[in-house]
């Protein structure tokens, strides 16, 4: 006798009528699979992915670091010392004597002071998410400090008026965490833009 079952399954391939202990159709060869297994198999994968919506995912409102601008002005000078360095080599009685095996690696050599000075900057990068802020240090070991915003307490800017001509500036905020005290986002570009955008995240949170 046939089961109900046997005469109701064919083939999603070619349509065949399928047995029931057969892994794959006679006709063309189709591999078969339970639409039970098929069914459950979907509810779990659907389960899952519910699962990982409900993990917050935290979103980075802006990244930022220090102004380039003092770096730029220290290649900017380095070069031109390089080129009067090799001006005088070539007018100055005195110096034409120097091998040029010494006077290259000195012209070279200004150009280790803003480099220095670019490595320092790239060492510190700030980053406002929408539930902290992080301070990163270093360059290839890296330590991370982390404010939340519900901590903090006021922000405000402070540029020199050197710092105004120039377009940068100090971004303060002051935090009741329990280190507590202030901590300054050093030499921002536009840092009161920079400020709006921390001063609405925190208006969510307070």
């Amino acid at each position: 006798m046939i089961s109900a079952k046997s005469t109701d399954m064919r083939c999603s391939n070619c349509g065949s009528f399928l047995d029931s202990d057969s892994r794959f159709c006679k006709n063309c060869g189709a591999s078969i699979h339970d639409p039970e297994e098929t069914r459950l198999a979907r509810t779990e994968t659907s389960a899952a992915v519910r699962q990982d919506g409900d993990d917050e995912v935290e979103h980075v409102i802006f990244t930022v670091r220090p102004t380039l601008l003092f770096v730029k002005i220290g290649y900017g000078l380095a070069i031109l010392a390089a080129i009067l360095l090799t001006i005088a080599l070539q007018f100055i009685p005195l110096l034409r004597d120097i091998p040029v095996y010494i006077t290259i690696p000195i012209a070279l050599a200004l150009l280790l002071v803003p480099a220095y000075y670019h490595l320092k900057r790239n060492m510190i990068r700030y980053t406002l998410t929408d539930s902290k802020i992080e301070i990163d240090y270093g360059l290839i070991a890296r330590t991370t400090r982390n404010i939340p915003l519900a901590k903090i307490q006021d922000v405000t800017v402070s540029a020199s008026i050197r710092q105004r001509v120039l377009g940068f500036g100090d971004v303060v905020v002051d935090n009741a965490s329990e280190i507590g005290g202030s901590t300054v986002l050093h030499n921002i570009n536009t840092p009161r833009h920079y400020a709006d955008l921390l001063l609405r995240e925190l208006r969510r949170w307070h």
